[in-house]
């Protein structure tokens, strides 16, 4: 990485999250991990900063507020694949019963996804 002005690098890190939001919602899985690796490199760079300017202060601001975001969409979409997982794993076959009024274990794996053809 460069030399560059603290600036320079708060708003190389602004953009590279907006980036790897988009490449998210495209499911460009390859120009997220660049957007990712790039964005490691940057923090790592500002993490010696300790005082940032009050110019730079609400770019600052910007940049939490969309990390936030990202993260918000990060979690959610994470919630939201385990549901589907959880629902396609579930079983299709209700408990049947014997003769008895007992509950009878099924045969069937009853599950959507088994792993198997």
């Amino acid at each position: 990485m460069g030399t560059g002005t603290t600036h320079q690098y708060l708003v190389r890190l602004h953009d590279l999250i907006l980036e790897e939001r988009e490449c998210a919602k495209n499911l460009d899985i390859k120009g997220m991990s660049t957007a990712m690796a790039e964005k490691a490199e940057l923090v790592q760079v500002l993490a010696h900063v300790k005082l940032i300017g009050e110019e730079d202060k609400s770019i600052a601001s910007r940049i939490r507020q969309e990390n936030r975001r990202n993260a918000f969409l990060f979690k959610s979409t994470l919630g939201w694949i385990r549901e589907t997982m959880e629902f396609f794993g579930q079983k299709t076959v209700t408990s049947t019963y014997s003769p008895n009024a007992y509950t009878v274990t099924s045969q069937v794996n009853g599950r959507l996804l088994s792993g198997k053809i």
